[in-house]
């Protein structure tokens, strides 16, 4: 036995930055960074507001829309690489802020991937019997670890939230591909500016540490984007034909392809070599860019909210990015 989504809600930051805002400072201009993204705007988390706050907000909203009670919540995962919390989990923050004191918490870090992730380390729970109920949350504050400078990463990321509440039902369907290739982990890096510290206890006559950050370049996303627009343009297509291979469907009968929304070129190439069409392919990037482990949850929401996932729909969301990650996930809403 599996879980369904019984609930859905989302996040954005007031703050909205135009690519017409970024032209002002950066070579560029709107229809530069559109034909090549397919990102008008974005959302940007302000000084006081955090990738923690952000996720309480959007678990508030999906708790909301599901009609469970926060202490109905068996687990809370929180997924995210921008999260201001180191301790305690962002997903024990979330758990005290919404009351859920019946619920277990973690936190992962899979990148792009990891709102499916946390989605399939929950089934796995709830099939097990452990929990019935389980809240994921993609949480990001990308715009904290992009340097605003560099042209090829800072026009397409941006901040927000996303979560659904799942909870266990005998009629739901759940079927899952993960794959990662370490290998090519260099494509998309970014280092913990905590490790880049230097530490030298007595090595001046005060007997003080020494303490400094010896790339602060390094703590910023890096990205070679021609090594990610071939590795998701290939390996996504693959792992929506394992998918489909493994719960015996033909494409054509698959409602709705979720993918990560990292660029419209990207989502663009996979659904022409997997001869997807893009009507079935809904978009968000236009308005929030690229949010990592948020943009899945996020666009749930959005199409949960305009009533256009109807009970039943088929639904094969996939996502890919750092790691390098990727994998798909069958569900029926």
């Amino acid at each position: 036995m599996f879980g369904k989504i019984i609930g859905t809600g989302s996040y954005v930051p007031k703050e909205i930055v135009t690519n017409k805002d970024l032209a002002q400072y950066l070579d560029t201009d709107d229809t530069w960074i559109r034909e090549r993204t397919g990102v008008k705007s974005r959302h940007i988390s302000g000084d006081k507001e955090t990738t923690a706050d952000m996720a309480v907000k959007a678990a508030e909203k999906a708790l909301e829309n599901s009609g469970l009670l926060p202490d109905e919540i068996d687990l809370i995962i929180v997924s995210s690489v921008s999260s201001n919390l180191v301790l305690p989990s962002t997903a024990c923050f979330v758990q005290k802020a919404i009351n859920a004191k019946n619920a277990f918490c973690f936190d992962i870090n899979v990148a792009c991937t990891g709102f499916i992730t946390a989605y399939n380390i929950s089934q796995t729970f709830i099939n097990t019997g452990l929990i019935n109920t389980a809240l994921i949350i993609g949480a990001e504050s990308l715009s904290k670890i992009t340097d605003w400078s560099d042209r090829k990463t800072c026009i397409l990321f941006g901040d927000g939230a996303g979560a659904v509440v799942i909870k266990k039902d005998e009629n739901a369907m759940f079927e899952t591909v993960m794959f990662s290739n370490g290998k090519n982990g260099d494509a998309l890096t970014m280092e913990n500016p905590f490790a880049l510290r230097k530490t030298n206890l007595g090595k001046n006559h005060q007997g003080q540490f020494d303490i400094a950050f010896q790339d602060i370049q390094k703590t910023y996303i890096n990205m070679d984007g021609g090594e990610i627009f071939k590795f998701a343009v290939k390996k996504v297509p693959e792992c929506i034909e394992a998918l489909l291979e493994k719960i015996h469907m033909d494409k054509d009968e698959i409602d709705k392809y979720l993918l990560h929304q990292a660029n419209s070129r990207i989502i663009e190439g996979i659904a022409k070599r997997s001869k997807i069409p893009l009507e079935k392919i809904p978009l968000n990037i236009e308005d929030y860019g690229n949010v990592s482990s948020a943009c899945i949850p996020m666009l749930l929401d959005k199409l949960n909210g305009l009533d256009e996932i109807k009970a039943g729909d088929k639904i094969i969301m996939a996502g890919f990015g750092a790691g390098l990650s990727y994998g798909a996930t069958y569900l029926e809403f």
